[in-house]
Formats: C-alpha cells, structure tokens, sequence
C-alpha cells in the first residue's frame, strides 16, 4: 500500500501530501488533487485542457466544414495558432494578446514541440534547435495574403530567437542591429493597403548567420520587386509608402525647411489625400523611430541626411507640371508650368537645374554613334517625370538593403550557420490586377510548389528513418501553373520579354494576341479570343484581360501597362542628369548615367530579373530545412472577433492546407517519441505503473498489449510510436483521466488517515509543552508581583523628598524675585518724575517764543498799511513771484549739470519758497537722463544691468558684501572650460549652456575644513565637479532647490537647501565658500525663476541651519580676529554647531 500511495504522489509532482490540503479548508481533497494534476498537465502535453483539436491531424472527421469550425472554435477562445503537424496556421487577431511575454518566450524555451500548447514561439525554437543543436541550416517560409500577418510573424520569429540566444556586449549590438533593420525597412517599403494598415510592399529574405554556439554574428537581407508604381499613383482608399508622411508629421520645422518641404499633405500630387491619416498610427511617433533605428544598424549622419534628401526630391517631383508649347516646324514641346519646385529639387539634389529641364523636354536617341534629338510632348514628359521618381526611390531602397547589409554582415570569416526568414507578399486577387499581382502570384505559385516537395520530402525521410514502410501520396502538383508562366519558349514572361524587345510597334494588346496564338490550348490559361475557352459569350472577361487558373483559384488579368512595366524604361537622358548630380548618393544610385561607361546594350527587364530573383531564391530555401507559419486574416474589416467563414474557407483552399493535413494523415495520424510516450500512459497497465526499469519501446510494447489495441492500428519505429487513427489516441486520453480520477481518490483515503495520526500526535505534544509553559509563567508573574511592589514603595519616599526640596527653592527663588520687582518699579518712578519736568520747561519756553513772533508781525502789519492800498500788496507779491520764477529758470538753464546718470551736482536753491520745485525738476532731469542713457544700451548691457538691479534689490542694506560688488562685473564663465583641455571630460559630461563656472570651496561637515570644487550652474542643473579629475560629484535639479542662507556680515559663505525626499538631498544640503558670492546667488535666483516660476528665497541671517544627512547643524557667524588676515574661517564646536569667524 505504501509503494502505492508513493507512487501516485509522484504524479502529481509535490513536495510532501501535507500540501494538498490547507488545514481547515472545506474543499475535498479530491478536487484540490485534480486541480494540481490540471496544472501539471498543462506543461507535459499538447493535448491537456485543449480547446477544439490542436493539431489539425488528429481532426475527426477530416473535412473542410470540421477544419473550418474548429479553427473557428480556437479563435473564438484567443486560441490563434493551430499545427498541421509541424506546420503553424496563424490566424490574425487584430489585436494585442498576452502570450508573447518574455515569461512565454521562458516557458517555451528548450521545449519540445508538441510539448505546449501551439505556438509560433515552439516552432522559433525547433528550429533554432536544430540549427545550434544539430548544425542543420534552417529555413522559415511565412506566406498569406496581404494583412494576415506575415510581418508581424517574422518580428516575433527574430524576437524570439534574439532573446533565447546568447548574451553579451557584442552578440547584443547584433541582435539590436537584427531587429532595427524591420523599423526602417518597413518604413521605406510598407504601406497602408484597403487589406493592411501596414502591407509589405516588397518581398524579404534574411539570413540570419550564428556561430557553432548559436550566437548571431550577423545577417543579410534580399528584397524583392519593390512596388515602385505606388510612388506615382495609389489606388483609392490607399495610401503611399510610410516614409513620406512620417517625414512630414514628425520631422522638426527646422528639418523641414532644410528639405524644403511643407507640412500639409495636400501639398503634394504623388500622396492620396483620402488615407493621409490612419487610426492607431503616429506618424510623427514612427519618423522618431524610424531615425533612432537608422543610428542603431549604423548610418552615420550625413548618410541619414542624404536618404531624406532624396525622398523631398521624389515627393517634390510629383508637383512638377507640364504645359504643350508649339515649335516652328509644328510639332508639341512641353514646357514647365512653375519652375519654382524644379529650382528646389535643384537645389536639393545639386543638379543643374537647366540640365534637368532639358531632360524633361527632350530625349536623345543612340545607336551606331548617331545621336537624334527628339522633344517630348506633355503625356511623355508626365511619364518621364513619373519614370524618374520611381526609379529614384526604387534605387535608393535597394541602396538602403545594401547599407543596412554592410552594417549587419558578419565580421568574421569562420564557417556559419544560417536561419533564413521568409517575408514575402501573400497571394493578392483585386478587382484590377496588372503586372505587380502577376509577378507576386508567380512568386506565390514557386512556394507552393517548394512547399509541397518538402513537405512530402520530409514526411517521406522519416518514415524512411523510423523504418515505417513508405505509400505513394496522390496531390496536385502546380508545375504545370509554373510553367505557364516560366517557360523559357512558350512561358508568358518569355512572350511579353519578346514583344518588349521586338521592333516595331509594340503595345498591351499585340502582347495578349501573341498570349492567345502560344497559349491558347493550355488548360490553365483563358482569354476571351483563346481557342479553347468556354466564355466566348461571357461578358465578365473583357477583351483586354486574360484569365489564370491558379493553385489559389482564377485571376483575371488587364494586360494594360503590362508592357511599360515590363521595359521599366528611363531616358538616358534623366540618368546623364542624375549622374551629374554634386549629391554623392544619388551619383551613386545612376552609375549608368556616366558618359564614359555608356551601354547601348539594352537593360535586362523587369520580369526577368524577378524571374532570375526567385530561381536563386528557390534554390536558396531547398538547401536549408524548411518550417512553415501559414498566416490566415479572418476578416476584412481589419476588426477584432470577427470570424469570416467564406474568406477563410477561400485562403484555406489556395494555401493547400486540407491537401497538406491528408499527406500528413496518409500514413499514421500521430506519432510520439518513446520516452514521452510511455511517461504520459504508463498508469494505464500494472506492469508499467509506477515505474518501467527496461528500455521505453519495449514498456510501450507491454502497454499496448495490456490495453488490446488492434496492431493495424500503430506501429513501432526505430525511436517512436506510430499510431494510425486519431480515435486510437483520443481513446487513450480517455482512459488516462479515468485513472488520473482513480488515483486522485487513493491519495485522498492515504492522506485522511496520515492527517489524523498527525494531528493527534501534534495535539499530544502541545499538551505537555503547554502545561510546561505555564508552570514557568505563574512563578514570573509572582516574581514580577513582588518586585513591583518594593519599587513603588521606593518611588515614593524618593518622590516625597524631592517635592520637599523643591519647596523650599521655590520659595528662596520667590523671595529674589520680590527684591527686583521692587527696585524696578522704584526706578521707572523716578524716571518718569523728572521727564514730566523737562516736558513741562519746554511747552512754557516754546509759548514765550510764539508770542513774541505774533507781537512783531502785528507791529509790522500795523506800520505798512499807512503806506499801501488793500490790493497793492498782493499784486506786487505776484509780480515779483513772477519774476523771480523767470529769473529761477534762466538761472537753471545756463546751470544745468551734464547728462551723466552719475553726476549727483544740482544748482543751490536761490529761494526758500522755491524748495519743492526745485527738488521736482532735479528728479524729473535725473529720470530723464536715465532714460537717454539707458537707449544707447545693447541687449547684453541690458542683462547685465538688469542683473546688477536684481543682486541691488536682493543685497542692499542686507548684506555688507554688497556695495564692493557694485563695481565688479559679472563674468559668469571664470574657468575656460570650452577651451582648457584640463576639463575636456566635464565639458562632454555637460551638454547644456554653462551660466556661471567658478572655483569654491565646500565645507566639510566634520571638521569645518574646506575642499575646492568646481561650481557649475546650466539652465537646468547645479553640478559640483572636482577640480583636479573634472569627476562631476553631484548633479541637483534647480527644482529641488529650496533656498539660499547667508550671512549680512563680510564674507563668502553661503548654504544651499535641497528639498527633502529628493535623490539629490540625501546626501544633505551643501555649504560652500566663493568669492563671488553677490553673483552667484543672483543668477542661481534668476535661472531658478525663469525655470521653476517661482522666487528662490533667499535668507539673509547671521545663524541658519543646514541639513547634513539625517542630522541639522546650525552655523553661526561671529566677529573676531583672525590669524590669516581677512579670511573667514570655519570650526567645528560639536556635533550640532559650525562657528564662522569673520574679520
């Protein structure tokens, strides 16, 4: 029973059976049991707890409707990956889930694949596995069509392998470098479709280089047919490509006007104004991205620079319009209507601009050394201008692979592993579809195809492996759609390379004719003219179109522009142009244009080259180990939630998954290593539980017999199990959690029993520790009852003592008290007695001296009225008040002081009466002068004046230093930093503008000792460097100063409070000596209100307290003689007093 009990508490991987259950809790311990072994389960099988089927193999009954629903029923539960074997269906979900957190990448880390629940992270680390592990190269195809996340896919494939790969400065750099490339590649070659927010607008491949420890050393990216037609027009509802509105919402103003270029969108043809803006986006958010991604994978600045130089020209080159002009011989010139944007393109790209005109408005022809000059009319002039921009930013994207694959190659030589990532764009069927769908289903129909013969390959080369016999497999092979359309002879690329380069008149509709007479027969090809077709009467094919039976389904094709973007052509005369260029990058993107390197050979077509892109590609992928993520878009609403049966059901059809889930099932449905195998069954048969001692296939032998499974039903291979019908696995699934019940129950009645004996036991010996316990705390409290006592009678006979001796020096105390009292009061008696008396002579000497003055003037009055008229002495007063007034101000004109602010001389008031006119035109004449005086200042005059009135307003009559630094000027920058080498690291540690630089010494709080230190004051900061080193020791925010204190006596000393909680005051406050101490309080003042908006305080008082770390020191200043002559200095009294002499 014991060895039982054991060995089911094994199965459920805890520690000890105690923890099954809390004591106490009500919940049986059956279903606690059932929880835990629910969450073990979760990490050993694929097909614990699983919502619907997780690996569409297994799916009964196999057909489209079960396929559909069941990928339905996973999305419904955010379950958005399903396998096909080793095939990952991803569903887009249009919305963020959290299952790609760095605790997922962890969980699915060294696991093995169908360990865990699906997941695109099982499928990263299968394949990084086998590349470090197995020294496989590994290749991963992501297809779909256009927004079912391909892009995304690839991101979180190099996510995860850059986070599970190793560590380090160096393997760092690179994978930061890895990852960067996505931001600017997608800028410059993504763009929102009516399908996609952000459409892959070109096909990429990078291989991903690692070392034999699986360490990325590096990478190189391919691109393929960029969409360049989207530079010059884009379908409604469309948007051009990224770059150009993030440059224009995130650039600066400044930025812009050096490329010349507005804001507005509707400023520019070539951007459709109807998608300018798109929900969710930021632009502005990106272009920052966009440029801080360019500075990791390594361009310098004036590269940067240059790229967005060339995109202002390509969105300039859309405004450029052209006006018909007759000649004399009757032919049409065109002319342009504004050369204004064509002077700027100029100017940006440093072409002459009549250079560029005239390649505009003529084209010249060679062959056989002639040279035939033609002039263009306005649609050719429209179509080289649109010819020109595409090619431009075709080049310079293709420039930027280039640059971006400089940066990331691997630097070493040594024999590498790869990992190739396959983004490329998913099968696309429009309403109109021209050449770019041709060419990207072509693409689409190559990967089917590889991924078809893989697929087969691989299923057959393990079978082959595990020694399971090997059935043909019936499917449909699409080489013959691929040679449809690659057929050196007969292939429709070849035919439209041959009308491109046949004389004569070529155009869209001689190409589709030439299609009907070679084509016309193949089963996959339909025309409304081709012999074999069964619409001759359908109305829905138009005469200009062809139709294509794809792997995917039917595509009509309008052959309208299938010629022109084939040729790709651009007058030479536009390349000698570009070429002459004194702009370096686009020198380089023309080498063509270059008179000495001339080719009249004729360059290779559009499609060809893509032809040849994707043979290399095919080539590439079958040398490495392929993986396959099929990414389905469940809508086209681009919403969340929203499951689109019909549209699934048609990218389930045209990405082959029912064909792919039948090749896997022809043969056995599921198959799984020994080991695992046994683990997860072994409780199903006595002679297996609880423990297996012999080798794992012959205890999966056992296992099965005991269960009497039919042998057609599974087969042995060399190292796995292989089992034919899904009903077999899921019958034993079901037998597994029937015994899982069963086990949980004995570890139930096992554990009931030990939790009674334990109890019991545990009551036991509480008991005798208790009755211990007690025994010992009865004999303290007596103990403590006993001595309580005695120290409460000594307390109070110590306490009636001391009253008694307080008494009586209360009383002596009173009696001191009396006596002065007394002697006050009899002192402030006297005092007032004999003011009383001095007030009392005084009022009477003063009455004397009015009444005499009254009895002269009556005497004076009475002799003068005998000798004039009532009224004769008052005119006679103002008559000679009126002259005097004239004679005063003919007196201040030929008296009046110069202009100077300073001159304090006035001419002497000539009469009493005049005292208050006289001290108004003084004031009126000196504010005047002020004013003329302060009109010739210059900007800096005024700031250093206007500083001079701060330090005037904060220091006067405040502070004894003040009036010696009337007269200093404020320098500000006394340490040449910017120029002295001594201080090269403090000058690049500082990046902000330096207010004041000065030499000070702070104050040790220990010993009052002084250390010289640089004080530096930015816009922002209050830095303290050391003097020698340049080392900056502390850095504060002008927002965690509080205040200043200083003394109001002669000396340097001032202290600066930092807030409290702040980083910068934990160290406390500091306390600093300078000789410029008037300056630097006042810019701190002003810089710390400019900043802040609001008054630093400034404490003027001869004792303050300064916070040093948790304690508060007061410092106090004292007059007294000093042994250095007139320096100040500073001591240390004790722990809470800093004493400052000061002369």
């Amino acid at each position: 029973m014991t060895s039982v009990l054991f060995a089911a508490l094994a199965l459920t991987e805890g520690p000890c059976p105690s923890l099954l259950l809390r004591r106490g809790s009500s919940t049986p311990v059956h279903s606690k049991v059932k929880d835990k072994m629910a969450k073990m389960e979760v990490k050993t099988s694929l097909l614990d707890d699983m919502i619907g089927v997780g690996d569409m193999v297994l799916l009964e009954p196999l057909n489209e409707d079960s396929f559909i629903n069941n990928l339905k029923k996973r999305f419904d539960h955010n379950e958005v990956y399903t396998y096909i074997g080793s095939v990952v269906i991803s569903i887009n979900p249009y919305r963020s889930l959290p299952i790609y957190t760095p605790e997922k990448v962890e969980e699915y880390r060294n696991r093995n694949f169908y360990e865990l629940s699906p997941h695109i992270f099982a499928l990263s680390d299968e394949a990084y596995r086998s590349l470090r592990d197995q020294d496989k190269d590994q290749c991963i195809l992501i297809t779909g069509e256009s927004g079912a996340g391909k892009t995304e896919a690839s991101k979180l494939v190099m996510s995860y392998v850059a986070a599970v790969c190793g560590k380090g400065a160096e393997v760092n750099q690179v994978k930061e470098q890895l990852l960067q490339s996505n931001p600017v590649l997608e800028a410059f070659g993504n763009a929102k479709t009516v399908r996609n927010d952000n459409s892959s607008r070109f096909g990429k491949y990078m291989d991903i280089e690692f070392d034999f420890k699986g360490d990325p050393l590096g990478g190189v990216i391919s691109n393929y047919l960029l969409e360049k037609s989207r530079v010059v027009k884009q379908p409604r509802g469309e948007r051009n490509f990224h770059i150009f509105y993030q440059i224009l919402s995130g650039a600066s103003e400044e930025f812009l006007c050096k490329l010349k270029l507005e804001r507005d969108f509707s400023r520019y043809n070539y951007l459709g104004l109807d998608s300018a803006r798109v929900n969710g986006v930021d632009d502005a958010s990106n272009f920052r991205t966009v440029r801080n991604a360019m500075q990791i994978v390594g361009f310098m600045d004036h590269e940067t620079q240059s790229v967005f130089e060339v995109v202002a020209a390509v969105l300039k080159l859309g405004n450029i319009e052209f006006k018909p002009e007759s000649r004399a011989n009757g032919l049409d010139e065109s002319k342009i209507k504004d050369k204004n944007e064509l002077k700027e393109i100029c100017e940006l790209t440093g072409i002459d601009q009549s250079v560029l005109e005239r390649a505009f408005s003529f084209r010249t022809v060679e062959a056989k050394q002639e040279k035939v000059s033609t002039t263009l009319n306005v649609a050719q002039a429209y179509y080289a201008r649109d010819a020109l921009a595409k090619n431009l930013y075709s080049r310079l994207f293709s420039w930027l692979v280039t640059r971006i694959n400089e940066s990331i190659k691997a630097q070493t030589k040594v024999r590498k592993k790869v990992m190739g990532v396959l983004d490329i764009y998913g099968f696309e069927i429009f309403e109109d579809n021209s050449f770019e769908q041709f060419i990207i289903n072509y693409c689409n129909e190559k990967l089917q195809q590889i991924f078809i013969e893989l697929t087969l390959k691989e299923e057959q080369e393990e079978y082959i492996r595990e020694g399971i016999e090997w059935t043909h497999i019936e499917y449909f092979n699409n080489a013959i759609i691929c040679d449809l359309i690659e057929n050196n002879q007969t292939g429709i690329l070849a035919m439209l390379d041959e009308e491109c380069l046949r004389p004569g008149t070529v155009t869209d509709d001689t190409f589709l004719e030439k299609l009907n007479q070679v084509c016309a027969t193949h089963q996959h090809f339909e025309s409304r003219l081709s012999k074999c077709s069964r619409f001759l009467n359908d109305t829905s094919l138009p005469h200009s179109c062809f139709r294509i039976q794809h792997y995917a389904g039917k595509v009509m094709y309008q052959v309208e522009g299938f010629v022109d973007k084939n040729n790709d052509l651009l007058y030479r005369d536009l390349s000698q142009a570009m070429w002459k260029a004194n702009h370096s990058l686009i020198k380089a993107l023309f080498p063509e244009g270059n008179p000495a390197k001339i080719n009249l050979k004729r360059p290779p077509t559009a499609g060809s080259q893509f032809k040849a892109s994707v043979a290399t590609l095919m080539k590439n992928l079958q040398t490495k180990n392929p993986n396959y993520i099929r990414c389905i878009k469940p809508n086209d609403k681009k919403a969340a939630h929203i499951f689109n049966e019909a549209l699934v059901c048609h990218q389930i059809r045209y990405l082959g998954l029912l064909e792919n889930v039948r090749v896997r099932r022809a043969g056995y449905a599921f198959r799984q290593p020994y080991e695992p195998c046994l683990e997860r069954y072994k409780m199903l048969c006595k002679q297996t539980w609880p423990h297996w001692r012999g080798p794992a296939r012959a205890g999966v032998e056992v296992l099965f017999n005991e269960l009497g499974i039919p042998e057609e039903e599974f087969s042995f291979g060399r190292s796995k199990i292989f089992i034919r019908n899904p009903r077999t696995l899921f019958k034993l699934e079901d037998l597994r959690k029937q015994r899982l019940e069963d086990l949980a129950t004995l570890i139930e009645k096992i554990y009931r029993g030990w939790k009674c004996r334990t109890r019991f036991l545990l009551m036991k010996k509480c008991q005798i520790v208790i009755a211990s316990w007690y025994r010992r705390y009865a004999q303290q409290k007596k103990y403590q009852r006993i001595k309580s006592s005695a120290i409460t009678v000594q307390s109070y006979i110590r306490g009636w003592k001391a009253r008694k001796l307080l008494r009586e020096l209360k009383h002596l105390k009173r009696c001191n008290e009396a006596a002065t009292v007394i002697a006050a009061y009899w002192h402030g008696t006297q005092a007032r007695r004999e003011l009383k008396r001095l007030k009392e002579e005084a009022r009477r000497k003063h009455a004397v001296a009015v009444i005499w003055a009254f009895w002269l003037g009556l005497k004076v009055r009475r002799e003068y009225r005998k000798f004039f008229r009532a009224n004769a002495g008052r005119k006679i007063y103002e008559f000679t008040l009126q002259r005097l007034m004239q004679k005063y101000f003919l007196e201040m004109k030929n008296k009046m002081p110069s202009l100077s602010p300073i001159d304090k001389n006035w001419p002497a008031r000539p009469y009493l009466f005049l005292d208050s006119t006289h001290k108004e035109l003084k004031r009126i004449f000196h504010l005047w002068r002020c004013k003329k005086y302060r009109d010739q200042f210059t900007d800096q005059q005024k700031l250093i004046y206007e500083e001079k009135l701060e330090a005037s307003e904060l220091f006067k009559d405040k502070k004894a230093l003040y009036p010696a630094s009337v007269g200093q000027p404020f320098q500000g920058a006394y340490l040449e930093i910017s120029e002295n080498p001594k201080y090269k690291k403090l000058k690049d540690a500082v990046d902000e503008k330096i207010i004041i630089a000065e030499v000070v010494n702070k104050i040790n709080r220990a010993n009052g000792k002084a250390a010289s230190r640089i004080f530096l004051l930015t816009k922002n900061n209050v830095l303290l460097a050391d003097q020698k080193s340049g080392t900056i020791k502390s850095e504060v925010p002008l927002g965690d100063v509080t205040k200043v204190s200083m003394s109001s006596q002669n000396d340097g000393f001032f202290a600066v409070h930092l807030k409290e909680g702040s980083e910068a005051a934990s160290k406390g406050d500091f306390l600093l000596s300078s000789d410029h101490l008037i300056e630097m309080a006042t810019k701190l003042y002003r810089t710390t209100l400019s900043q802040t908006k609001q008054k630093l305080n400034i404490e003027i008082s001869d004792e303050f307290l300064v916070q040093f770390k948790q304690d508060k020191v007061c410092v106090k200043f004292i007059q007294g003689s000093q042994k250095n002559g007139n320096i100040p200095t500073c001591k240390r009294k004790n722990n809470r007093l800093l004493e400052v002499a000061v002369p």
